[in-house]
């Protein structure tokens, strides 16, 4: 198991002030290199000496990645953009309100300053085995501990384990699937766009990772097309505590309503796999059906068909069912 030093290793620092400097050194340093954002994910990383990096490649100079423009097609969120402008955005919180009141859960007023909302995504997990530097699957070792007998796993996931039970721990995720938002990557080769919902990967795809982005390629952008603007929407984080807790489960959703009658739907659950869980199946039954106690039901129903609890988490299972049944319930309210 790692020691908390509270202490940093050494590493070289890298601050480009212009995009393609930085990923000229990433082409480079290769996976000897650490992208640096806002820093609430890297530095609990480093000072806790989990893990290492010879290089550390610091974002924060580059202008063009800073900021949100809004246009006739929708908005484009600069991949350094503060959680807390996103939370507070006017356009945001009027045509998209599920990501305004999920960029407005995470953490702490300082932290939603500090935090980006390209870090919030490709934040690494909070499963405390990992963390603390036990040789887990995940780390490259043989084992979960999370999912070992007598094991804390209060937290961890219902669905798509493989090998891993660890989830993503980002509140704004849900919501960005839920949009059908685009994540713009960049390389030195060009850039090249790729759906939210494809950006989150599970343990059976890569279980180092928990997103599509490659070492050398940076999240320059995420864009949220205007299909879902101002429809009706839902966002809500259950956690122990109200400030500074990350979410046992959390639940996006929007809703295309005409006539009482479901036409579309998006729903999105996280906390519950290792990336934001969209709920098709309850999509594709809600479609046409008036929102009534027996479309909850059969949606609830659905939502947790095939969860399969750890030891500790079974509470998760009523957790998500309840969720999904009011995230269509006060979309539409």
């Amino acid at each position: 198991m790692g020691e908390i030093r509270d202490m940093m290793g050494t590493f070289e620092l890298y601050q480009p002030m212009e995009l393609d400097g930085a990923l000229d050194l990433l082409r480079r340093h290769g996976s000897d290199a650490w992208v640096l954002g806002g820093g609430l994910d890297t530095f609990g990383w480093l000072k806790d000496r989990a893990k290492s990096t010879p290089v550390v490649v610091d974002l924060g100079g580059i202008a063009e990645l800073r900021g949100i423009q809004v246009n006739e097609d929708g908005v484009r969120i600069g991949g350094l953009t503060s959680v807390w402008d996103v939370a507070t955005h006017p356009d945001i919180a009027t045509r998209f309100p599920v990501l305004a009141r999920s960029a407005e859960s995470v953490a702490t007023p300082q932290i939603r300053t500090q935090g980006t909302i390209g870090g919030n995504v490709a934040q690494d997990t909070r499963c405390w085995y990992y963390r603390s530097g036990w040789p887990c699957y995940r780390a490259g070792g043989n084992t979960c501990y999370a999912n070992a007998p007598g094991a804390l796993n209060r937290e961890h996931a219902l669905f798509e384990s493989s090998r891993c039970v660890a989830v993503t721990p980002s509140d704004v995720a849900t919501a960005l699937v839920a949009l059908d938002a685009e994540m713009e990557i960049r390389t030195v080769g060009g850039t090249k766009s790729v759906r939210a919902r494809d950006f989150f990967i599970g343990p059976a795809i890569d279980i180092r990772r928990m997103t599509a982005l490659g070492s050398d390629e940076i999240l320059t952008a995420i864009t949220i097309p205007n299909t879902w603007a101002s429809k009706p929407a839902y966002y809500e984080k259950v956690q122990d505590r109200k400030s500074w807790d990350f979410a046992l489960a959390n639940v996006a959703s929007v809703l295309d309503v005409q006539g009482g009658v479901i036409q579309d739907a998006r729903i999105v659950v996280g906390g519950v796999a290792a990336r934001p869980l969209r709920m098709e199946r309850v999509e594709s039954a809600i479609r046409g059906r008036a929102i009534n106690e027996a479309t909850l039901e059969e949606a609830g129903r659905l939502a947790v068909q095939g969860a399969r609890p750890l030891q500790y988490n079974a509470y998760k299972i009523a957790l998500t069912r309840n969720l999904v049944k009011r995230a269509i319930r006060e979309a539409s309210a």
